[in-house]
């Protein structure tokens, strides 16, 4: 089942280079996307959503992707979140239900997890999380690349408790976005994924109560439900994402080889030897991605026991992703030659659009870190 129609898709591709050059949130889009029922595709049947898998709801995110990269990182977020409520639900966390009830309920789900200069990410925070008498905490710290922020209604976060005796605990809730104690700063220019909007998310003791609290546990990488399926479903969208931009890159040069001629050689360049070996390496990457990517996306779906290899393998796999896409629209741009500098032309905003998938994790150095210690285990 797609919730993408081709006509979806052409109406979000049309509106991409916009939202871009304006830097403003594609509202347009969302209204769409919410019309067709994308923003509930991957709640289970049972709790009345669309129920594709992991793996169907990748395909789709490629698709829009290739149409319109940063409404797809956008959505991308709130995709991330409902899979944390089906992973905690099919681990026996009850929490988790609120999740997949709130998004048939029209809830807009944010990702407030990263923080300035906390190369821990998701295995420890710096904010912190003040117990109160009533079971509820409240959160104070700054989160940045909240995406989604002129729309979400509903924001994922977590912080430190240093209040227990057996030391700190990394505790997950859902806050509302009227609390009081939550304020977004107006901080979103930059060079890519402009469309995202992920301006910055300051917290002053903003207060989730305690059935908004998802999990308690000890801090690093685990296989608590709560930091599994975060990471695990983070990765694995942002990697089909990715997918998108390389595969869109790819085809754009494409049709512009097939037309654009060489004086030289008086022929177009779809048929110069050198041109063909640039976009075919750049498919023969996107190709290797796209499978690692698939695969992984399965075995989410089926349950599959990768052991420890679980978090290093779904680092790959962004990883790959990302650079895929990276390599293909630089190949993509040296085929089609100079007219590809111009803002005006698409691939000029893929390149700005891949570049983001550098700085999102995990990245580069935590990726060899983790397969440092896979292959020779840790630092004596």
């Amino acid at each position: 089942m797609s919730f993408l129609s081709p006509e979806l898709v052409e109406r979000i591709h049309s509106r991409a280079a916009d939202v871009d050059r304006e830097n403003v949130f594609p509202r347009d889009d969302l209204a769409d996307l919410r019309d067709a029922g994308y923003l509930t595709a991957f709640v289970p049947a049972e709790f009345g959503g669309g129920g594709l898998t992991a793996e169907e709801l990748c395909a789709e995110q490629t698709r829009l992707a290739e149409a319109a990269p940063a409404t797809a990182l956008g959505i991308n977020m709130h995709h991330i979140i409902v899979g944390l409520g089906r992973h905690l639900v099919a681990s026996g966390v009850e929490s988790g239900r609120q999740i997949l009830e709130g998004a048939m309920a029209g809830e807009i789900y944010a990702f407030g997890i990263s923080e300035p200069g906390n190369d821990r990410v998701l295995f420890g925070s710096t904010c912190t999380a003040v117990p109160d008498t009533s079971g509820g905490y409240a959160f104070s710290g700054l989160k940045v690349f909240t995406s989604l922020s002129p729309v979400w209604t509903t924001l994922l976060t977590y912080a430190q408790d240093d209040s227990e005796p057996d030391g700190p605990l990394s505790v997950f809730a859902l806050i509302d976005r009227d609390d009081p104690g939550v304020s977004i700063k107006d901080d979103w220019d930059t060079l890519g994924m402009r469309g995202t909007q992920s301006q910055s998310t300051l917290l002053r003791g903003a207060h989730a109560p305690r059935h908004r609290i998802l999990q308690r546990v000890a801090p690093g990488p685990s296989t608590e439900p709560v930091v599994f399926g975060i990471f695990s479903y983070f990765e694995v969208f942002l990697a089909a994402t990715y997918l998108g931009i390389g595969n869109r890159a790819i085809a754009v040069a494409a049709e512009k080889v097939k037309t654009r001629r060489s004086v030289l050689h008086d022929d177009v360049y779809a048929n110069d030897p050198d041109i063909r070996w640039r976009l075919a390496g750049a498919a023969v990457r996107m190709n290797s991605a796209t499978a690692e990517v698939t695969l992984l996306a399965r075995d989410l779906d089926e349950g599959r026991d990768r052991g420890n290899l679980w978090y290093p393998q779904l680092s790959a796999a962004k990883n790959a992703a990302a650079e895929a896409s990276i390599y293909a629209v630089d190949q993509a741009i040296r085929a089609t030659g100079g007219s590809s500098y111009s803002n005006s032309n698409e691939l000029s905003r893929l390149y700005r659009d891949a570049l983001a998938g550098l700085f999102q994790p995990s990245d580069q150095e935590s990726l060899h870190g983790a397969w440092a210690n896979v292959v020779l285990g840790p630092r004596t």
